[in-house]
C-alpha cells in the first residue's frame, strides 16, 4: 500500500474518531493509536477509557502530548497505520505548555517558539512519512467568535492548523452526525 496521509475533521461527538478507527482497521496494516490527551481530571479519564475500550486489543498504543512530529518519525513504517487522536488536544497542550496562552491572556503578541516550531515540524514531516497516517481534529470554526482571548487564540490556531494539515494530506473527510463527507479525495 502506498503512503497515505489523511485528515478527519468534525465537531464534538460527530463520529470522527469512529471513522478514523474504521479506516485504520480497514487499512490491513499494523495499527498504532497515538494519543495526545492527558487524563487531568475524572471526565477526561472516562473519555480516554471509552476510546481505549473500543479499540482492538492487538493495536499498539503510544502517547505524545507535545513533540508529535518526533514521535511520528519514530513510529512510521511502510507496513504501519498510525492513528493520531487528536490534533485538537495536541494544539491545546502546546498553547498551554509554552507561553502562548498566558501571552493571549495578558493581551500580548503571541511569540511562542514551542507552538511555532512543533506545528511547523508536523507540517514539514507529514509528506515524508511512510505508511498510512490518519489525523483526527476538531472543526471549531462554525460557532461564534469566542469572547475570551485564550479561546479566540485557540479557535484561530485550530483553524490555521487544520488548513495547513489538510493542504499536505492526500484525503480530507468531514464528519457530521456520523456521516462522512469527502472534502479532498485521495489522488487529488
Amino acid at each position: 500500500m502506498p503512503a497515505m496521509k489523511e485528515l478527519i475533521l468534525g465537531g464534538a461527538r460527530s463520529g470522527k474518531s469512529q471513522l478514523a478507527e474504521k479506516r485504520a482497521l480497514d487499512s490491513g496494516l499494523q495499527v498504532i493509536y497515538l494519543a495526545t490527551a492527558e487524563a487531568r481530571d475524572g471526565e477526561m479519564a472516562r473519555r480516554i477509557a471509552h476510546h481505549r475500550e473500543r479499540r482492538p486489543a492487538e493495536w499498539g498504543c503510544a502517547e505524545e502530548m507535545l513533540q508529535l512530529a518526533t514521535k511520528l518519525r519514530a513510529l512510521a513504517a511502510p507496513d504501519t497505520c498510525i492513528l493520531v487522536d487528536c490534533l485538537t488536544l495536541w494544539l491545546s497542550n502546546l498553547l498551554f505548555a509554552g507561553q502562548a496562552a498566558s501571552q493571549a491572556e495578558a493581551g500580548e503578541a503571541i511569540s511562542c517558539a514551542l507552538f511555532r516550531d512543533e506545528t511547523s515540524a508536523l507540517i514539514e514531516l507529514l509528506p515524508q512519512l511512510p505508511g498510512h497516517i490518519i489525523l483526527v481534529s476538531n472543526e471549531v470554526g462554525w460557532g461564534v467568535v469566542p469572547m475570551h482571548p485564550v479561546s479566540r487564540l485557540f479557535a484561530d490556531e485550530q483553524g490555521r492548523l487544520n488548513q495547513r494539515v489538510a493542504a499536505v494530506c492526500d484525503r480530507v473527510t468531514l464528519v457530521a452526525a456520523g456521516l462522512p463527507l469527502t472534502l479532498k479525495p485521495a489522488g487529488n
